[in-house]
C-alpha cells in the first residue's frame, strides 16, 4: 500500500487513516522514528498495556526494564 502526505512547514504530516485502522494507531500512540537511506521508518511502539501478560516480568520488573531502556537512548 502507498500513500502520499504533505509535509508543513512545521515538519508534520497525517498518518492514512487506513494505516492508522490496520496498525491500530490512536491518538496517544508513541512510534519509534529511524531513517535508512533515504526511507523514513516509523514503528508503532507498544504501550504497558499492550505488554502486559507477553512475559514473565511483574508490572514492577517491567517498569524498570523500560526506564532502564529509555536512559540507555
Amino acid at each position: 500500500m502507498t500513500n502520499e502526505v504533505l509535509v508543513t512547514r512545521r515538519g508534520q504530516t497525517t498518518i492514512p487513516i487506513e494505516i492508522r485502522k490496520k496498525l491500530g494507531i490512536k491518538e496517544g500512540t508513541r512510534l519509534s522514528v529511524e531513517s535508512i537511506g533515504e526511507k523514513i521508518i516509523f514503528t508503532k511502539r507498544l504501550s504497558l498495556d499492550e505488554l502486559d501478560g507477553t512475559g514473565k516480568l511483574t508490572p514492577a520488573e517491567a517498569i524498570r526494564l523500560l526506564d532502564k531502556m529509555r536512559e540507555a537512548e
